[in-house]
């Protein structure tokens, strides 16, 4: 079974050629609502949520929990990355318990087309691979979102189906640790 849990948490912080992937902090409040406020970032995961109402929920240091990194520029959060177990609801018969890790990520619109979410990602696939050696990762994305497509293919994830939810055609893919990293 893939186990976040059997890895210590948090991790040191992944710094790459430009990034730092940390975990949550007080600071990050505002970039957590800028995130899920933004109608560019809720084109392809549900929608934008009301500001104010993100104002009242979100808690002093949100998105603290196992498998998430605030990716930081230049001491700024400009978005997260997430590692977390796939629930046994939506299986993808990659691995026989259902159990693996699903990669997901989302970056401020002003963070768009810099190759910052490339950088990312491969930097906590690279942490993922050396702390679950063996371990597939997988990765949903509606097919419109080309953006998040290239990314997919940049990071070495093989198409294993397709299918259609929220309303819309999905791609779905897995990556091992023996496959290209951006």
């Amino acid at each position: 079974m893939t186990e976040l849990g059997r890895v210590a948490w948090p991790p040191a912080p992944i710094r790459t050629e430009r990034l730092v992937l940390r975990e949550s902090e007080g600071r990050d409040r505002t970039g957590f609502i800028e995130l899920f406020a933004s109608p560019e970032v809720g084109t392809y995961t549900g929608g934008a949520r009301p500001r104010d109402e993100l104002e009242r929920v979100m808690p002093e240091v949100p998105g603290r929990r196992r498998g998430l990194f605030v990716i930081e520029l230049g001491g700024t959060m400009i978005g997260v990355i997430e590692l977390n177990r796939r629930d046994a609801e939506r299986r993808s018969e990659v691995r026989p318990d259902a159990g693996e890790a699903e990669l997901g990520y989302l970056l401020l619109p002003e963070a768009w087309g810099r190759g910052y979410a490339a950088e990312a990602c491969a930097a906590a696939l690279r942490w993922f691979a050396d702390a679950l050696p063996g371990e597939p990762v997988v990765l949903g994305t509606r097919t419109a979102n080309e953006r998040s497509m290239r990314l997919a293919a940049k990071l070495g994830f093989t198409e294993v189906g397709r299918y259609v939810e929220y309303g819309a055609e999905q791609w779905f893919g897995v990556w091992s640790s023996g496959a290209a990293s951006g």
